[in-house]
């Protein structure tokens, strides 16, 4: 089924960045968030990424407009009847994405594909309160979701083929690349890349270096784009800290444990660049 139809739940940073390429590439879009305040913040997130295509030359001001016609945007689920694909967007959250994903298979189509742009939490668990588990897949987006190439097709164990294929062809018609993992705590990438990031923490946290040092030594010496410390400011420090303890628990380790620095900056309220202050302060 070709899918032309795209719901997306959650009007945040990835759920209106995921909606940006969406609408950027063609489809038609329903975002939804149970909050007006959200929705109008979202798509203000969307417009002003796309002014930043249109300054760089890559989006014409005409595609710009069509892109942002083609998003419509509700408090409810009702928009999302005739989707072909659903994209769960919520915050990584296991309890909050379960009570979404119930609310959902009962109001999307049963040929719909079900989603969820989860950074680590199972598949497998998340497809067992689906109706229809086969067609239910993680499809991981990167952030900023209009900038990095790469998405994740996690396939849980009652992923069907047709839902795997269907998948990446989505990816493909967004100018991403796909590469299908297998359901596994923190999937592939943030298997790796959180354990870093939270050994980047521990170091700062033992003041071997000041956090630019630390951040210059892995740009330099690993020839990564950013440091570890910035992209934790990036993603977020209370993402990292909602990922770490599922590494910890799915896989019984105790090296996955959260740097004690990382759970007191975010009890602090410091996040990162989202509160204007984490490892670095962005005032």
């Amino acid at each position: 089924m070709n899918i032309t139809h795209v719901g997306i739940i959650g009007a945040g940073q990835m759920g209106s960045g995921i909606a940006q390429v969406c609408a950027a590439a063609g489809l038609t879009v329903t975002l939804v968030d149970v909050s007006d305040v959200a929705l109008e913040r979202g798509l203000a997130s969307i417009a002003a990424g796309l002014d930043r295509l249109v300054k760089k030359g890559t989006l014409s001001a005409d595609d710009k407009s069509a892109a942002q016609t083609r998003i419509r945007v509700r408090a409810d689920y009702e928009g999302l009847k005739d989707v072909d694909l659903v994209v769960e967007a919520a915050t990584e959250n296991l309890e909050l994405k379960l009570k979404i994903l119930k609310q959902l298979s009962g109001t999307v189509s049963p040929q719909a594909v079900i989603a969820s742009n989860t950074s680590s939490i199972s598949i497998t668990q998340l497809a067992a309160v689906v109706t229809g588990p086969p067609r239910f897949i993680g499809i991981h987006f990167f952030n900023p979701v209009p900038l990095m190439g790469l998405v994740e097709v996690i396939r849980g164990l009652q992923t069907s083929e047709e839902t795997a294929a269907r998948a990446q062809a989505f990816a493909n018609k967004l100018g991403k690349t796909p590469v299908l993992v297998r359901n596994s705590p923190g999937f592939v990438v943030n298997r790796i890349l959180c354990p870093m990031i939270n050994e980047a923490i521990l170091v700062f946290q033992e003041g071997l270096a000041t956090a630019e040092d630390i951040d210059s030594g892995m740009k330099l010496g690993c020839n990564h784009p950013i440091g570890p410390l910035a992209l934790a400011d990036l993603i977020g420090l209370d993402t990292l800290l909602a990922i770490m303890p599922v590494f910890s628990e799915g896989f019984g380790d105790p090296k996955y444990r959260p740097a004690p620095l990382l759970k007191e900056m975010v009890s602090a309220g410091y996040l990162g660049r989202k509160t204007r202050r984490g490892s670095y302060s962005y005032e």
